[in-house]
């Protein structure tokens, strides 16, 4: 199965998804995802630049070999964009396998160990209320899981413009003020079977942290979601020892190499890597297998801003993980349906794959150019004083 074509696909169906399709002689082809949110323009002229042109004439059934190419042969390795790059092609790479031999791709994996994924929904508001009018309408459509974000009283409103990134105010001391309340009040409201979440989004100091995590133990939360920056894993010693609630971490990982410390002394309960962010399923089925000694279950990052085509991908590895925990499912923006036609669903609190040949995704060219690039970045944080801080 030689590869005779490869070309990359940028459009903006709700928000920018980077796409590669790989074309063997064979008449198979395969897709995969490489957008790196508010950075897709680098990610798409490093794939066609550098990458596309060393695929022609190599053996799209090598996934391992053309891995092992892609970084190893790059010398300057990992960072967001070289690993989204390999990502996308091992996940066009796997699509194409899997469509060869005729199977679904969770069954080139093993097969499954199970046959729905547990999800959870994000429920946001500007204020208390709205928050729980939200959760009210997510439990409606049968989610048991969700995570929960809302506006702190007090901070002003984010300062948008429409050529840089907006700017958000955060004020740590108002958010531990009001955070405990907030978790509180939504557990009372939804009662003890239904499992919260809360991202913290890198935002607050170590020590801030465990004060919180120990704060909200009573609450019975399925997990805190990045309360630091975790770069450096010392410092997540430091909430591990101040409490039991559990931690999620990982979503902004690119490489095993940034996560095996974190699982070997057992410092996280979930690993967020996600498929295009972290090399694709090669790597990420490493490091699931790295946390499964440990017992740390996965719980793959699903935010709108990865294409539908990771969230399939993600969809059939977890469908085999020993250690599946749970599947972010944020949702994308309805244009994206027209774009991407799928086989994976969701119904009542569970997805499932869909029994399509490869990862059950593809992509409609013609939709695609409908929905050119929209310049876009994610907003950035500052202090009550001016100073940048972690968004």
């Amino acid at each position: 199965m030689k590869i005779r074509d490869a070309r990359v696909i940028v459009c903006s169906p709700g928000r920018n998804y980077v796409t590669l399709r790989i074309e063997t002689r064979s008449g198979l082809s395969g897709i995969g995802d490489a957008t790196v949110n508010g950075r897709e323009m680098a990610v798409a002229a490093y794939l066609r630049d550098h990458v596309v042109p060393t695929l022609i004439g190599r053996d799209a059934a090598r996934v391992e070999d053309t891995w092992q190419y892609l970084y190893r042969g790059a010398y300057w390795r990992g960072g967001p964009i070289g690993m989204a790059a390999i990502a996308a092609v091992d996940v066009a790479l796997w699509d194409i396998k899997a469509k060869a031999a005729g199977m679904p791709l969770y069954q080139l994996f093993g097969g499954a160990s199970r046959e729905q994924m547990s999800c959870y929904a994000h429920a946001s508001g500007a204020n208390l209320p709205e928050l729980l009018d939200h959760v009210s309408a997510l439990r409606a459509q049968g989610f048991r899981a969700i995570r929960l974000q809302c506006g702190i009283p007090g901070l002003p409103e984010p300062r948008d413009s429409p050529a840089v990134p907006a700017e958000h105010t955060w004020d740590s001391d108002a958010y531990l003020r009001f955070a405990p309340g907030m978790l509180d009040a939504v557990r009372c409201a939804v009662g003890a079977e239904v499992a919260l979440l809360h991202d913290i989004h890198h935002r607050l100091t170590p020590i801030e942290a465990a004060r919180l995590a120990r704060a909200v133990e009573p609450l019975n939360l399925f997990w805190l979601e990045d309360p630091t920056p975790a770069e450096n894993h010392e410092v997540i010693r430091l909430i591990r020892r101040a409490s039991v609630t559990p931690l999620a971490i990982g979503e902004v990982f690119n490489s095993i190499h940034d996560v095996h410390a974190l699982l070997r002394e057992q410092l996280i309960d979930y690993i967020r890597v996600t498929p295009v962010h972290a090399g694709g399923l090669t790597q990420v089925r490493r490091i699931a297998d790295l946390a499964a000694l440990w017992q740390i279950r996965t719980a793959f990052h699903g935010a709108s801003d990865m294409s539908p085509v990771t969230f399939g991908a993600a969809l059939h590895l977890g469908r085999t993980l020993p250690n599946f925990g749970i599947q972010e499912y944020a949702g994308h923006p309805s244009q994206a349906d027209d774009v991407f036609p799928r086989a994976w669903a969701y119904s009542d609190g569970y997805l499932t794959t869909g029994e399509v040949h490869g990862h059950g995704v593809d992509i409609d060219e013609n939709a695609a150019a409908r929905f050119p690039y929209v310049r876009s970045y994610l907003p950035v944080n500052r202090l009550a004083d001016g100073s940048l801080w972690n968004w």
